[in-house]
């Protein structure tokens, strides 16, 4: 389920969705949180890791091919997720277009 935009906040915690009024499925209980360009992502992504010592997985799209980003402070973990990851939407991209050729109308 996607539902956007959410504050930070919002996305991520019950109660400050609730003060403000906003009535959602996703509000408070966010489990991916999606940004809109580059320097949001970083920004993001080194608040969670160096504040709440989360792991993180750095992934970009939109490029002929997936890019994986990695900080220079990553630790092996979050090198090892970003690898997983482009992994898996490797693997789902090659699904898609594998359904796309099955499902795709016939050449005449």
């Amino acid at each position: 389920m996607v539902d956007v935009p959410l504050a930070m906040d919002n996305a991520i915690d019950v109660e400050a969705a609730k003060t403000k009024g906003i009535t959602s499925l996703v509000a408070g209980h966010a489990d991916v949180l999606i940004v809109p360009n580059l320097e949001a992502g970083n920004m993001l992504v080194k608040e969670l890791s160096f504040v709440a010592h989360a792991e993180a997985a750095g992934l970009a799209l939109g490029a002929t091919v997936p890019i994986i980003l990695t900080s220079r402070a990553d630790g092996e973990k979050a090198r090892l997720a970003s690898c997983a990851v482009a992994a898996l939407h490797r693997a789902w991209r090659a699904g898609a277009d594998a359904r796309a050729r099955l499902f795709a109308p016939a050449a005449e």
